[in-house]
């Protein structure tokens, strides 16, 4: 017996050992996650910011200043310095965050997770992550400026990771059990795709194709009009086009394919609402008589926060704003003569061909009447615990065939290959390299015209009082409605012939209205000769802020501030009186009445005490999916309409057929799914208060920042009392909206704000994790110190010095 006992012990602290020490499933092999010498309680809980820090290959010695917000403030005496530096600084606060998002970038989740990140895993490769970040690291290594710079930022990010032992890990790495490995410039590729791809969510031609062959172009084009009646676009409507002289492209016989889309499955895509808002006065609408500039860019909010905050200096250039890590220079931000900011834009750079197969090997495609062959590219997904994945991805001239017979899709002779602009090779580093050191319109335009992807609407401020905004990227010159739909892979007048001449941009220099704005609407009106696809993007956000800047004549920065946090509902003023006239109140009960004088009463903000948004975010979803039941069908890959159109619907077709509900006998209309879905949400809300409390807005929205991990809530911050919603300036959802918000008053030094969602940190258990949260929630801002010099001492909490080794 004592000698069982004594094996069974063993056995028994064997299993323990085994346990603490391995992974099962989501929870972290907890001896190494715990224990004293390297676990999580070796990570600080404050970021060490003073001393010296060797650092080798440094020409010079390197300050960083740091502020009340954490924030770096790096002095180098020359440019690899100064990206060594921002490299080092970087990782140091934000390692695991850069890397991960890389890791999701090339598609190799699968390598840290395991096989349920293999399917996403699959899809960007398929999407051509990979191919397209090679594509742009060829082009910048025809530059060897940039190229110099690129591997300067690598070595400082290296500098930090080969200064770390196991117990400094970031949290993260000890909860999925790996560690970081080498920067390279590569990363850096990997990351600005994601960035690219991010930034193209609103791609429907699939949909749009099935939505037409289901219900025909009459209905379709009722649906999805090219043009609304009350677009108020990023271009001023007076703009004069009679410079551009391009014949425009022609419209091809033959225009879509004749079969529906055979897909089973469509791939994730981006969040359709990322994009942003920006604008800029003029000194003729400021009551400084300087050019105030203003962007809050609308992303999914994480912690770590998606940017990181530092200015840059050498003794050429002064910089500051916001940064992408994994990415060198602002991306964002100002200096001391000009200042810009980025808005998503509505141009259709990615468009889908069906490909027909010669046979089942493959190796030839359908073109122009002969066979023209495929090549193939390898990926191999390496999976933790598994085995090696390789997928086959097959591309023709178009690009990759994202969906095939192996992949959501089941003919083993037809595919769909996406044509897409972030594939095509571009230097993202000389874009920003340029416009962190640009000193006036002409170099803020130098440096974007070759800017290639995503669209963006660039706006510009300057010292001198000029603004502008461009509609930057490299878009093909198409046919009315060329990519809107499926395209005829096999139809060489289907593909993209030449692209619009950069100085053929739509945009606008000090218009006479004294501002410019976007927010992501549809960039020009129909006068703008080429081909502009409408995405539905935006129709309330773009017309509150042009209404804003026509109802005074001069502005300030607390105008400004008061705008970007504005959260009137245009959408609900006006649908919701038009909504409200078509309810019969005869056989109303007390939960009706007092749900109806709710909305009576309100003045259609969504301010976070009000009950009224909640109550009209629920009706209107309600309404909506009641009208396009004909929409909801398993199997159907189809795009539902746009929010705009809808209401349209309801107030001009009240009678249409699209109002019947198929599921019952009766021939409804409008007035009855108004009055149905009303009733519905009013029993609805009631047994939603049951279990939630009242269905003020800040409980209904119950809005958070989570962590990357969304499996990890403890490093997330829940339930945030803001307002707004996606349709509002202040466009705050539950867990997608203003991710850095800037304001910057060009005098002869710049006076600027800034917050965001988060905070400097990337470690859950620093005091800057989450500290700039609450005061965003509010409206709050932190007035920015931007240093002019390096012996500027004001706001300076610590400095940290960087010096090369000897």
């Amino acid at each position: 017996m004592k000698y069982l006992k004594l094996l069974l012990s063993f056995i028994l602290t064997a299993a323990i050992f085994y346990g603490l020490n391995n992974k099962f499933g989501d929870i972290p092999a907890l001896g190494k996650f715990l224990a004293p010498n390297q676990g999580i309680w070796q990570n600080e809980t404050d970021d060490i910011i003073t001393g010296e820090v060797n650092i080798p290959s440094l020409k010079d010695v390197v300050t960083v200043h740091y502020d009340a917000q954490l924030i770096p403030h790096i002095f180098a005496k020359n440019d690899s310095d100064l990206y060594k530096a921002q490299g080092y600084i970087t990782a140091k606060h934000r390692l695991w965050q850069m890397e991960f998002q890389t890791y999701a970038a090339a598609g190799r989740l699968s390598e840290i997770i395991g096989e349920g990140a293999l399917d996403y895993d699959r899809s960007q490769r398929r999407n051509g992550m990979l191919f397209g970040a090679e594509n742009s690291l060829d082009v910048v290594k025809q530059d060897p400026e940039a190229l110099a710079l690129l591997e300067a930022y690598s070595y400082g990010v290296n500098a930090y990771i080969n200064s770390l032992e196991p117990e400094k890990y970031p949290v993260e790495y000890k909860l999925l059990g790996y560690k970081p490995e080498a920067w390279t410039i590569d990363k850096t590729m990997h990351l600005l795709m994601y960035m690219t791809d991010m930034l193209c969510g609103r791609d429907y031609d699939l949909e749009f194709t099935n939505t037409i062959k289901k219900f025909g172009k009459k209905r379709f084009d009722m649906l999805f009009p090219d043009f609304y009646d009350s677009i108020d676009p990023v271009i001023p409507k007076e703009t004069d086009w009679s410079f551009i002289d391009t014949p425009m492209a022609e419209i091809p016989k033959d225009e879509m394919v004749k079969d529906s889309v055979s897909i089973s499955e469509m791939m994730a895509k981006p969040h359709p609402n990322n994009g942003s808002n920006n604008w800029a006065v003029g000194p003729s609408k400021s009551v400084s008589g300087n050019a105030i500039l203003a962007n809050d860019p609308h992303l999914g909010l994480n912690l770590p926060s998606i940017w990181f905050v530092m200015q840059l200096s050498t003794p050429e250039h002064n910089v500051y704003g916001a940064t992408l890590p994994g990415a060198l220079g602002v991306i964002i931000g100002f200096n001391n003569d000009i200042s810009w900011g980025v808005t998503n834009a509505t141009r259709d750079v990615k468009d889908w061909y069906k490909i027909d197969f010669q046979d089942q090997s493959r190796k030839a495609y359908k073109y122009d009447d002969q066979w023209k062959d495929t090549s193939v590219r390898l990926e191999d997904i390496k999976i933790k615990g598994k085995e090696t994945f390789i997928d086959s991805v097959i591309y023709t001239h178009h690009g990759p065939v994202s969906y095939d017979h192996k992949f959501k899709s089941d003919n083993e002779l037809k595919g769909y290959a996406m044509k897409w602009a972030g594939h095509i090779g571009h230097n993202f580093t000389d874009l920003f390299y340029k416009l962190n050191r640009a000193k006036n319109y002409d170099d803020y335009r130098n440096a974007i015209k070759n800017h290639v992807a995503p669209a963006q609407n660039f706006v510009f401020a300057s010292k001198t009082g000029d603004i502008a905004m461009w509609v930057q990227g490299q878009f093909p010159n198409k046919w009315k409605g060329q990519g809107k739909f499926l395209m005829d892979g096999s139809n060489p007048d289907h593909d993209w012939k030449n692209l619009i001449p950069s100085d053929y941009n739509a945009h606008t220099k000090n218009p006479e209205r004294g501002f410019v704005s976007s927010a992501n609407q549809h960039p020009t009106d129909s006068m703008y000769p080429f081909y502009v696809f409408n995405d539905g993007y935006d129709t309330y956000r773009s017309r509150i802020i042009n209404n804003f800047f026509r109802s005074k004549e001069k502005f300030n920065v607390e105008d400004f501030k008061d705008l970007q946090n504005n959260n009137f509902n245009l959408k609900a003023s006006e649908i919701v009186p038009y909504l409200i006239k078509n309810l019969n109140i005869s056989d109303f009960n007390p939960d009706e009445k007092e749900a109806l004088d709710i909305l009576k009463n309100w003045d259609f903000d969504n301010h976070i005490d009000s009950k009224a948004p909640g109550l009209f975010a629920s009706w209107n979803n309600n309404l909506y999916t009641m009208i396009w039941d004909e929409f909801d069908v398993e199997d159907e890959t189809l795009k539902w309409p746009f929010t705009y159109q809808y209401m349209y619907m309801l107030k001009n077709h009240p009678n249409d057929k699209f109002m019947d509900v198929l599921e019952t006998p009766e021939i409804e209309i409008a007035e009855d799914l108004i009055q149905q879905s009303f009733k519905e949400t009013v029993e609805k809300l009631n047994k939603w208060k049951e279990k939630n409390g009242d269905y003020d807005w800040k409980n209904y929205k119950r809005s958070y920042v989570g962590h990357l991990l969304q499996a990890l809530p403890a490093f997330s911050v829940q339930n945030i009392p803001i307002g707004g919603d996606g349709n509002t300036v202040n466009a705050m959802t539950r867990n997608h909206g203003p991710s850095w918000r800037m304001i910057v008053e060009m005098g002869d030094i710049p006076k600027a704000y800034g917050i965001y969602p988060g905070g400097q940190s990337g470690n859950p258990g620093s005091k800057y994790y989450d500290n700039f949260i609450d005061d965003w929630a509010k409206g709050n801002y932190f007035e920015i110190n931007f240093m002019q010099s390096e012996s500027d001492s004001t706001s300076i909490q610590s400095t940290q010095t960087l010096k090369p080794s000897k």
